[in-house]
């Protein structure tokens, strides 16, 4: 009963929090980190509650691919957010991949501009 509470409480946190944060990317990072959580918390008391062999292989194999999935989803969902630049929240103080991505050739530098990837250029450039 604790972790299907706990489970549910953080899925709550979850539906709040979509509707108070203020732009796509914090939005994003709530929904991969407690609803993933919260989520693995209610299968793993459902696992616990029934107590089968095939319940438990089951719940747990559910909860690895959410694991593994959750985060490269919500990784991808950011990622072409910010490439088509999506409006971004006015209380963003860094940007770390401001004047990192090449529009032309659509390739996304390393942290340092410099040391990365050295853009393509064409005679017309």
């Amino acid at each position: 009963m604790i972790m299907l509470t706990l489970g549910s409480l953080f899925i709550l946190s979850t539906a709040v929090a979509m509707l108070r944060k203020p732009d796509v990317y914090l939005r994003i990072n709530i929904t991969t980190k407690t609803a993933t959580l919260g989520l693995g918390l209610i299968l793993l008391s459902s696992a616990i509650y029934f107590w089968d062999y095939s319940v438990t292989t089951r719940v747990i194999a559910i909860i690895l691919f959410i694991f593994l999935t959750a985060p490269i989803g919500g990784h991808m969902l950011m990622r072409s957010a910010y490439l088509t630049k999506t409006k971004k929240w006015e209380g963003m103080k860094v940007d770390d991949l401001e004047g990192q991505y090449d529009p032309k050739t659509k390739k996304l530098y390393s942290e340092k501009r410099n040391t990365g990837f050295a853009p393509e250029t064409t005679e017309k450039d």
